[in-house]
């Protein structure tokens, strides 16, 4: 299943609004990393409405091929129950079990899609059957300690406008957030306040830009796994 930019981004902000929003689905935690020794983790879901939650519990392999993030259904990371019914003011344990005890050797990447449905005998409308998706990461590490991005940051042109592509050619994933790009001519502008993607281990990911400087970009400013980073802009 291939997500498109637009709706990733919804997948990446859901998980941020369900532990905020108080009439929905709470989850904790909203990442989740596995060592490499460690057989299974756990998650829970916490319903503080006054109505039960209906559901379901998909997990997928999260790779980036072209630029953009593809999600593969999986079965190297099991979800325990992958149905859900979560009464008023109740939770539910989710337990991840990896159905490989083999050490990867280099970081693997996950995600857990849950879709809130609608309860059983609801009508549904103009055939759509999600309410809401969140999505919640895992990282699975390898033996050996994974080492940092290493981030190569390029802005270029995409043929309807311009993009900004960044290659991870480090062993560990990059979470990027709060950009803002620096021109020639020290103009700051940002591209967004809060989390843009990931790019992961041994990958490369592109975003659209809708910045026109007028002058050429030269430096990129960003918040990478929490730590604040600035880096000049390599040439397309």
């Amino acid at each position: 299943m291939r997500l498109f930019p637009r709706a990733l981004a919804a997948l990446y902000v859901g998980w941020a609004a369900a532990v905020s929003h108080a009439a929905t689905l709470q989850i904790t935690p909203v990442t989740i990393e596995l060592p490499p020794s460690a057989a299974a983790a756990s998650m829970t879901l916490s319903n503080p409405g006054g109505r039960p939650i209906y559901g379901q519990v998909r997990t997928y392999r999260w790779t980036q091929e072209n630029g953009t993030d593809v999600m593969t259904p999986t079965d190297a990371l099991a979800a325990s129950p992958p149905l859900l019914q979560i009464d008023a003011n109740a939770e539910q344990l989710i337990r991840l079990v990896r159905t490989s005890r083999g050490t990867p050797a280099a970081e693997e990447s996950y995600r857990v899609l849950i879709d809130e449905l609608p309860a059983p005998g609801t009508p549904v409308d103009n055939g759509v059957t999600i309410r809401l998706r969140y999505s919640v990461p895992v990282f699975v590490e390898p033996d050996a300690a994974p080492a940092s991005p290493r981030l190569d940051w390029r802005v270029e042109p995409d043929g309807t406008g311009m993009r900004l592509t960044v290659d991870n050619r480090g062993g560990r994933r990059a979470q990027i957030s709060a950009v803002r790009l620096v021109d020639a001519r020290g103009g700051v502008h940002e591209v967004t306040r809060g989390l843009l993607g990931y790019a992961l281990a041994g990958s490369t990911r592109r975003w659209p830009l809708k910045l026109d400087a007028g002058t050429p970009f030269v430096k990129i400013q960003a918040t990478v796994n929490a730590q604040p980073v600035e880096a000049r802009l390599t040439a397309p």
